[in-house]
């Protein structure tokens, strides 16, 4: 396996991470609010991102996220594209294809998920009928793939819900509860639609987690270097580089575990069990480094203003949003124990 990127998902990288530093910076990101910076997601579309990951893949994706998460920014990258462009792009007809892939590409369709919630929306006749909790970035979204309890993928247009209703994260993600009572959805994809898309976004998710900590790892390193305490910089002091050296670790392995997923994704491979491996890490690895960079910053790191305590809001709403690493770790054994190659 190589994961060495190529010239266009470096060039893309490079590209995200000086837009998302020109404009995700922490006076905009106060200003925003819980919602969608709109002025960054118009010039990430006008840039053709979202659009690149159909040419770049889910391992061009992941690159993109981690300079996402390094700034948090608020934006539905992640969801627009796993829900949308690639799940479109993979599993929708031509027709399909044609009349949604230009709208996803620009940023005018938006496209959120409702996965994983199998079992608490029901097909029938007279539409899609059920309720779930909470749906990332539902309130910027025009449309929405849901489950059914069948493991069918529907995509459904937010306007023909019966209800979104807002909903408060730790993270600010523009959430909402998601009600549906006979609401209309095309049905996108086969039977092996549901299993291939939440791989996807297991992954993307991990490497938004990666870049997460990375840049909280990166603001303790600055704040440490600068710092003195007993007339030394804190990050001197053996306990402080430990805590620092076992959050960098943490983070490499959150990284190349999202790495070998995406490219087993991309190759065609089974990512199955390496998806739940790299969404593994990002909960449970994500979590120690998110409250290691508040810790390395003392007091400030109780200060809710900090740009660091943004990190730490995400990383644990990552968490959650991956499934939490003991649901994780147990499907990841199930797996194992019926012999899964993957």
């Amino acid at each position: 396996m190589d994961f060495t990127p190529t010239e266009e998902q470096e060039a893309a990288r490079e590209l995200a991470g000086r837009i998302f530093a020109d404009l995700a910076t922490h006076e905009r990101l106060r200003a925003a609010g819980t919602g969608t910076d709109a002025e960054l997601w118009k010039a990430l579309c006008a840039a053709g991102l979202p659009g690149a990951v159909e040419e770049t893949g889910l391992l061009g994706l992941v690159l993109l996220l981690e300079e996402q998460g390094r700034r948090t920014a608020q934006v539905p990258f992640a969801a627009s594209c796993v829900y949308g462009i690639l799940a479109v792009a993979r599993h929708g007809t031509e027709e399909q294809r044609a009349r949604l892939l230009p709208g996803l590409r620009d940023g005018t369709t938006v496209v959120t998920g409702a996965l994983p919630a199998p079992g608490t929306v029901t097909a029938g006749p007279e539409g899609l009928s059920g309720a779930v909790g909470w749906v990332p970035w539902l309130r910027d979204a025009t449309h929405v793939l849901v489950p059914d309890e069948d493991r069918a993928l529907w995509l459904v247009r937010t306007e023909d819900a019966a209800a979104v209703e807002a909903v408060e994260l730790t993270a600010p993600w523009a959430a909402a509860r998601l009600v549906l009572d006979g609401a209309p959805g095309e049905r996108l994809g086969g039977t092996e639609a549901y299993d291939d898309v939440l791989a996807a976004a297991r992954i993307a998710f991990a490497g938004l987690q990666a870049g997460v900590c990375a840049g909280s790892l990166a603001r303790a390193v600055e704040y440490t270097s600068v710092r003195e305490q007993f007339g030394r910089p804190l990050s001197t002091h053996q306990a402080v580089q430990l805590r620092a050296a076992d959050a960098h670790m943490d983070t490499e392995a959150i990284r190349v575990t999202a790495y070998e997923a995406a490219w087993r994704f991309d190759e065609g491979l089974d990512a199955a069990g390496a998806a739940l491996t790299a969404a593994w890490w990002a909960s449970e690895a994500g979590k120690r480094v998110v409250h290691a960079g508040q810790h390395l910053h003392g007091g400030l790191g109780a200060d809710l203003d900090h740009p660091v305590h943004r990190h730490f809001l995400w990383g644990r709403q990552l968490d959650a949003h991956l499934g939490c690493g003991t649901e994780l770790l147990a499907e990841l054994g199930d797996r194992l124990a019926k012999g899964d190659p993957s």
